[in-house]
């Protein structure tokens, strides 16, 4: 029995040792369009950490407070651009007449409260390969400079996950996002 424990360990730590290290993720690249029209490739936006909210008209409150505190921190560190914002809109449901343009209308009118171009996503893109999102929630990604995927959570984020997210972030634009700053206490 020993021999045999023994000669499957090997084994398995034999396979484990060719593999090797996982494979870097590749860069992700897609098609999608701006509110007007314009077909543009996510690759625009390499250079930089991109993060990426792709969600469809019921959820793009599921992930409020994240959005909410990533401005703050940002805003607080002056690091507002060290990384690129890049919001998708599912409408693939609304990719008929007239759904589509008002839809996209109104894509627009929230585009000019945010301060923050929404890509539109009429086809279901980003729900197909290779980046296979979830089209009926809310899904975050974290994109290194080159565009290679290096975190990704869909629906609401619990704390837990909120942190993850932060450390990831921290690492891609080589400052400590993880802890709030502490408010300053004037006499």
């Amino acid at each position: 029995m020993k021999a045999w424990i023994a000669g499957a360990l090997t084994v398995t730590l034999a396979a484990g040792s060719a593999r090797g290290a996982a494979p870097a993720p590749e860069p992700v690249d897609a098609t999608l369009s701006t509110s007007s029209g314009e077909r543009v490739q996510l690759a625009r936006w390499r250079g930089k950490p991109v993060i990426l909210f792709y969600e469809d008209k019921d959820s793009t409150t599921l992930n409020a407070s994240l959005k909410a505190e990533l401005f703050t921190r940002g805003r607080e560190r002056g690091l507002l651009q060290s990384a690129f914002v890049v919001a998708v809109a599912n409408l693939e449901k609304y990719d008929f007449f007239p759904a589509r343009e008002i839809a996209l209308s109104y894509v627009r009118d929230e585009e000019k409260k945010a301060g923050v171009p929404i890509l539109v996503d009429l086809k279901g893109t980003l729900g197909q390969e290779p980046l296979k999102l979830p089209t009926k929630t809310s899904t975050v990604m974290l994109l290194d400079a080159e565009g290679a995927p290096v975190y990704r959570h869909s629906g609401r984020m619990k704390p837990e996950e909120q942190a993850r997210f932060f450390t990831a972030l921290s690492e891609l634009v080589g400052q400590d996002l993880t802890a709030e700053r502490e408010k300053e206490v004037h006499p």
